[in-house]
């Protein structure tokens, strides 16, 4: 159902069912799955590409132009995965010549006046709790929760399967399957529980906790713990995800408890 008291630009491209309740506003360069809500007070600008069955609460404006000087008004997108929901206030800014496209994958739910900057890359089922904010160039991976009131640097890594504690500021790249907290952020243990909730096996976690074990407690540099990762831990798709999560982190991870 479409309300007549709703705004589309005539080009904008509408699945079948999808719901626009009134004083939605929809400009002309946006495409919309089947069967998605979009709810009344809401605003979808030029680049948005939602999916299917998604829902889109009041205030929350989808594809607005990046926060960034740098940006010169260049036809970048947002997209939205499938079986996502963004509620009340959300704000996520379309790309910039950097990857051209935000992205926000499948599954996900983005609560309450979260704010996605410009060129980040959510995977899918990726929980953001309420006022989440997350500046640009963020890659979060699959799985990942944050909770309410952390905000995120421009350039951070959050890797699969994580947990970051409600009002952390996150600065240092967080690996995969790991739980972070204190100020300032640091690893505080293995995200067991989320993992187990997904179906990993105990000999999985067991693997994972031991690997961040000689990451994080043997109180070795972080080269020396890859190498000794690398030739004694057994191989799996988790010491490898670990592994080149770290490696690719030029910057720097997290560190460990003191």
């Amino acid at each position: 159902m479409i309300s007549p008291l709703a705004y589309i630009h005539p080009n904008a491209k509408i699945g079948k069912n999808v719901t626009v309740e009134p004083f939605a506003y929809i400009q002309g360069d946006v495409e919309i799955g089947d069967g998605t809500w979009i709810g009344p007070n809401s605003v979808t600008m030029d680049g948005a590409r939602i999916g299917k069955n998604c829902r889109i609460f009041p205030g929350a404006v989808i594809s607005g132009i990046p926060q960034d000087l740098k940006f010169e008004g260049e036809m970048t997108t947002t997209e939205i995965g499938d079986n996502t929901t963004i509620r009340e206030f959300v704000t996520v800014n379309r790309g910039t010549k950097d990857k051209w496209k935000t992205v926000v994958g499948s599954n996900c739910l983005l609560m309450a006046y979260v704010h996605i900057a410009h060129d980040c890359i959510l995977g899918n089922n990726v929980i953001l709790a309420n006022s989440v904010n997350v500046a640009g160039h963020v890659t979060i991976g699959d799985w990942a929760i944050l909770e309410g009131y952390v905000g995120v640097s421009q350039f951070i890594q959050i890797g699969a399967h994580s947990f970051v504690a409600g009002q952390c500021g996150v600065r240092k790249n967080v690996p995969p399957f790991v739980k972070a907290a204190r100020e300032p952020l640091a690893y505080v243990g293995v995200n067991s529980v989320g993992m187990r909730r997904r179906g990993f096996s105990n000999e999985s976690i067991l693997q994972i906790e031991d690997i961040y074990r000689t990451l994080y407690v043997k109180g070795l540099n972080v080269s020396n713990a890859v190498d000794v990762i690398e030739k004694e831990a057994p191989d799996s798709p988790e010491k490898n995800q670990i592994l080149e999560f770290i490696r690719s982190s030029k910057d720097g991870i997290i560190r460990g408890m003191v």
